[in-house]
């Protein structure tokens, strides 16, 4: 069976199965809807945050990064894995015994202060579109391939899904959904990991061939070879890195504290019985998390090496049809500069921009692109989201195997999406609405807002995944340093600082968004030229910019609140309550009340 009929078949069983869930557990109430009745078990709450952690960008495109940069792609695998400990040890519990909603709701009551409310809700809506856009444009290149339709459509269809199982079923809905997603996307990453390895290493365990001698007989180890042939082709080894250690720290500290301050990750901490239970589901989540990211890195170096010596100096007429497949979906582009009708990959762009194709062909018979070519030797363009999904092409392995991985990365993708539009509609439902300006609507009322707040956040959603401002993990990159430099710092202080306040929390918010938001928006959109080292703020990217954001926030927010009345003694108890732990059994406003 070929591999668009296979794809077909896994993808609309998998989606017959998450829209069955949705109408199975359709929200009744807004306790339902926001989370879960508080009534999900440990074991599906970790499964559930695992595939709401483990997004497009974890299953489609950090791999793809380490593929193409070697050693800096670490940044995201130190950075989310430690953010996520940081998150479950340090922030989730102490915020679940707070037991409200969401996070404005925690940073609106922590900080009396309606305001402060309307601050968290402004960076809540700033933080999840960025981080949804990557999202939906994970959506829209699996469908762009393996359904051969334009990712404009994919996205589409991405977004009708979604709106299925996010509107109707609420959290309760997403959730169970997400336990099923979880286990399509873990099943779909590992199992062309393990026939990977196999077939290049001889050995059965990903994460172990990744550190082995490959099966050809040369004795030679994977890493060695992949160094290899990454300086031949000028690309510099791939186990050294080429970013500052400076950028790096800067990077995995954004990621890290990022990854804390995520609201639509800390909500699923409120959709448990039990304090104890937010931190069993986190020591869950943890493990089902580990089993992807351990065999990330091995899979970006199968990639790589199957890719060098699958296209390299070929002849473009004798390429795999797995080559000729991705360049119809616009992904892959190549431009004959010598005239010799052989691919040459060696480092630097080919040519400027992203690719903007011709109706024609070539003389080789490749798609002709508009864009002027470089003066450098390389001739041609490979997107990194590609790598995961098409390395299964690329190895050869069987038609099921390739359909399962689209399959794996539509459930990576749609499961984030619809934890982040959640939040989005309930920022915009229960924050706004019901806690500031219609405080009287009935449960009822509140219920339909949230469908609407929903409906419209996938809309916005599917624009930014048709018109992304860059690579999914990239964009992601940019929603984590976003966090970091507005929620991070307040959710930390509104937990462990009695004499932080309104003043403080507000003016830190407010500065940390502005000054990071600022910092990305001149250098990807205003001036995209200037963005490399030497224009950079003390040598800091776009992407870890979030850290330097963070440190404003804290300095600008003990400022203030030093300057400033104390909070009142109520809030000050509130504290105290919050830190103590004690009354596991229940929140603090369940306590109160």
């Amino acid at each position: 069976m070929d591999v668009q009929t296979l794809t077909f078949i896994f993808v609309g069983v998998t989606f017959a199965l998450y829209i069955g869930i949705a109408i199975w557990s359709r929200a009744g109430n807004t306790d339902d809807f926001y989370v879960a009745g508080g009534r999900v078990p440990p074991l599906a709450n970790g499964m559930a945050t695992a595939a709401d952690w483990m997004s497009a960008a974890s299953f489609i495109s950090m791999a793809g990064i380490i593929s193409f940069v070697g050693r800096d792609g670490s940044v995201y695998l130190m950075g989310w894995t430690g953010g996520y400990v940081l998150l479950a040890l340090l922030l989730a519990p102490y915020l679940r015994k707070f037991g409200k909603y969401t996070v404005p709701d925690f940073v609106g009551d922590r900080y009396y202060s309606d305001i402060a409310r309307v601050v968290a809700v402004v960076c809540v809506l700033f933080i999840s579109f960025t981080y949804v856009a990557g999202q939906m444009r994970g959506v829209g290149i699996v469908f762009s391939r393996f359904l051969e339709v334009e990712i404009t459509t994919g996205v589409l269809i991405g977004m009708t899904v979604v709106f299925f199982y996010a509107v109707l079923g609420g959290m309760k809905g997403i959730t169970y959904t997400q336990v099923a997603q979880y286990c399509v996307l873990i099943f779909a990453f590992l199992v062309p990991a393990i026939f990977i390895s196999m077939l290049m290493t001889g050995n059965v365990v990903p994460q172990i061939g990744f550190g082995s001698t490959l099966a050809d007989g040369s004795n030679i180890y994977l890493l060695d070879k992949l160094d290899r042939l990454s300086v031949e082709l000028g690309f510099g080894a791939y186990t050294e890195g080429n970013k500052s250690t400076t950028d790096v720290f800067f990077i995995t500290a954004a990621l890290m504290v990022g990854t804390a301050g995520l609201p639509h990750v800390i909500v699923r901490f409120f959709t448990v019985p039990k304090v104890r239970d937010a931190r069993v589901s986190a020591g869950y989540a943890l493990l089902f998390i580990a089993l992807l990211y351990t065999a990330a890195p091995a899979v970006a170096s199968f990639a790589r090496v199957n890719l060098i010596s699958t296209v390299e100096n070929t002849e473009y007429k004798k390429t795999p049809s797995w080559f000729k497949n991705w360049e119809n979906t616009n992904l892959i582009a190549w431009v004959d500069k010598n005239q010799d009708g052989k691919i040459q990959y060696f480092a630097g762009k080919a040519f400027n921009g992203k690719p903007k194709f011709l109706e024609m062909r070539g003389s080789e018979g490749e798609r002709k692109i508009a864009n002027e070519p470089t003066d450098n030797s390389n001739e041609l363009y490979i997107d990194r989201d590609i790598m995961v999904l098409a390395n299964p092409e690329i190895a050869g392995l069987p038609n099921w195997v390739i359909a399962l991985v689209a399959a794996g990365g539509l459930a990576a993708a749609l499961s984030t999406a619809a934890g982040l539009l959640l939040v989005i509609s309930t920022s915009v439902s229960h924050d706004l609405l019901k806690k500031i300006f219609l405080k009287e609507i009935t449960d009822k009322q509140e219920l339909f807002f949230a469908r609407m707040s929903a409906a419209l956040a996938i809309g916005i959603a599917g624009y930014f995944g048709i018109y992304p401002p860059g690579f999914v993990a990239q964009v992601v990159a940019f929603a984590f340093g976003l966090a970091a430099a507005s929620f991070f710092p307040i959710i930390l202080m509104g937990i462990f600082s009695k004499r932080m306040n309104k003043e403080g929390a507000i003016s830190g918010m407010i500065t940390g968004l502005f000054f990071t938001s600022s910092y990305i928006i001149y250098f990807k959109f205003i001036n995209p030229s200037a963005n490399s080292s030497e224009n950079w703020w003390f040598g800091i990217s776009p992407e870890g910019i979030g850290t330097l954001g963070m440190l404003f926030n804290f300095v600008v927010s003990n400022l203030v609140s030093r300057i400033t009345s104390p909070p009142p003694k109520e809030i000050q108890d509130l504290v105290d309550e919050i830190r103590v732990p004690r009354g596991a059994g229940a929140s603090y406003h369940h306590i109160k009340s």
